[in-house]
């Protein structure tokens, strides 16, 4: 029997992903989707790439106050709003449908982190300790046994990826520095100054230094896989001239001198029986066009005695957003994980 999804904010590049890649799932019937600005419009018209493979049209955000029967007969809902507005509805939302919300408002668990980095108060904070955080390598127990789900944000799923098992095993002393770009769509389908093609085709630049709003979510897993880790880490995102991806370089000292058997080992251990996890080796880098249009995140390394540096890529809008959501749906119904999301990516 198929599950029957809803999508709330299926108009912009993460929505049109979730419909991309939710079209073609063999265990999904898309029962409805909404788009504030452009119900009534089909989806084809809004997103070209999907003309002549649905005719499903965009309907109206629900009130509210409606929101509860809308969902009723749904086996889960895949919020794709804004930074902000998913805590407004959430509430209203029936327990018994399964939430996966690709914004920000359920990642952190302290609502004082919430109101600094995304500049608002929290409207639902009773509903943080609800969410799981849904990076789905490193918490799938948990996902597995969830009801709702909290979206890594993607440069958090690039940087934890790279970082996650020399944390979590005790390896690391200092400061973590994250080197982070990424390709224009993660900004979203509405154009800004930043993201506007003449600006943005021929530039490099770095944004919010050192004040990224996935920092938070970074350091809140990190201190709950190891709590005797007292380490930082810093974050800098860049705006590469790209559409798509994600390129992390992470530079980490370890508490004694390693090698590359030991990196890969340690990766092994810690990804073994992820698929969607691809070791390159060491003094190999990845590339972000292997990745793109697919949920696959390539890894690399270099040592030299304590210090490593780790590469990281991925496709901003699939493993960094949607194919992530995608996932954990799977784990979260006890299908198998990469169901739908056998996707190859382009070379060159």
């Amino acid at each position: 029997m198929a599950l029957r999804v809803g999508i709330i904010g299926g108009s912009g590049y993460t929505g049109g992903e979730l419909l991309r890649l939710l079209l073609f799932h063999p265990q999904v019937e898309i029962a409805w989707v909404t788009a504030h600005d452009h119900a009534g419009r089909s989806v084809g018209q809004v997103h070209p790439n999907l003309r002549h493979l649905t005719e499903l049209s965009f309907e109206p955000m629900p009130p509210v106050d409606t929101i509860a029967e809308k969902c009723r007969d749904l086996n889960c809902l895949f919020l794709a709003l804004p930074h902000t507005k998913s805590m407004e509805i959430v509430p209203a939302i029936p327990r018994e449908v399964r939430i996966i919300d690709l914004a920000g408002d359920f990642r952190l668990r302290d609502a004082r982190q919430f109101e600094i980095y995304y500049g608002r108060p929290h409207r639902a904070p009773h509903s943080l300790e609800d969410f799981v955080y849904g990076l789905t390598e490193i918490n799938r127990d948990a996902i597995a046994s969830s009801l709702r789900v909290a979206n890594p944000g993607c440069f958090a799923t690039a940087v934890l990826l790279g970082v996650y098992p020399f944390v979590a095993t005790g390896l690391i002393q200092g400061p973590i520095v994250a080197d982070a770009k990424t390709g224009s769509s993660g900004a979203g389908a509405t154009p800004s100054e930043t993201t506007h093609h003449p600006r943005r085709a021929n530039s490099f630049f770095a944004y919010k230094p050192l004040t990224h709003q996935h920092l938070p979510e970074i350091l809140q897993v990190l201190r709950s896989v190891n709590p005797d880790w007292n380490g930082d880490l810093l974050l800098q995102v860049h705006s590469a001239p790209v559409v798509r991806g994600i390129f992390a370089t992470l530079y980490l000292t370890a508490t004694r001198p390693l090698d590359n058997d030991e990196i890969r080992d340690l990766f092994a251990w810690a990804y073994g029986k992820s698929f969607f996890v691809r070791l390159l080796g060491p003094n190999r880098s990845p590339d972000i066009t292997w990745v793109k249009h697919t949920n696959f995140a390539d890894i690399g390394w270099a040592v030299q005695g304590s210090h490593a540096v780790i590469f990281v890529a991925i496709d901003n809008l699939v493993k960094g957003a949607a194919g992530q959501a995608v996932q954990n749906m799977n784990v979260m119904f006890g299908l198998e994980e990469t169901t739908g999301l056998r996707l190859a990516g382009s070379n060159p």
